[in-house]
């Protein structure tokens, strides 16, 4: 694995990658040789750079190879966090519209008349157990057929 970013599928099938130990103890890099096709223009170019800065052109192109990944592994690193701080927002913000355009069970309301209840109901606001004889409020709709709703003492709105 290069820089925890491309895989190799022979390691994949060895396990984590250890690193091999030449005769005299110390650790040798591993490395591998990259073939690849570049346009005359970029080769004198980079033959150009790497003369100018007194190295090897291999040195040269690694270490571009290494910065780039480098950039794109903070690159998307920087994306994702945004994203997750995006969705996390829009998630704040649909909750925020759900609270305000929840259903208002008391809408369409018009009065209230005191009962004494003959049968168990449900108050229509806080969904608390309304008993047989309990003394409750019937919400009377603005038209007819508007459902039965009754709301308990603490839920009758207020002046």
């Amino acid at each position: 694995m290069y820089h925890g970013v491309t895989p190799d599928p022979q390691d994949k099938a060895a396990g984590p990658q250890q690193p091999s130990t030449s005769s005299d103890g110390r650790d040798a890099k591993k490395e591998r040789v990259l073939h690849t096709r570049v346009p005359a223009v970029l080769e004198r170019e980079l033959k150009r750079f790497a003369d100018n800065l007194r190295v090897p052109v291999s040195n040269l192109v690694r270490t571009i190879l290494e910065d780039a990944v480098s950039v794109a592994d903070a690159a998307t690193e920087n994306v994702e966090e945004r994203l997750k701080m995006a969705a996390r927002h829009l998630e704040k913000e649909r909750e925020r519209i759900k609270k305000r355009i929840e259903h208002d069970p008391l809408e369409g309301i018009v009065a209230f008349q005191d009962v004494v209840l003959a049968v168990p109901a449900t108050c229509a606001k806080c969904g608390i157990e309304l008993a047989r004889g309990v003394k409750a409020h019937m919400g009377i709709g603005e038209s007819p057929g508007h459902p039965r709703r009754f709301v308990c003492q603490d839920c009758l709105p207020r002046a």
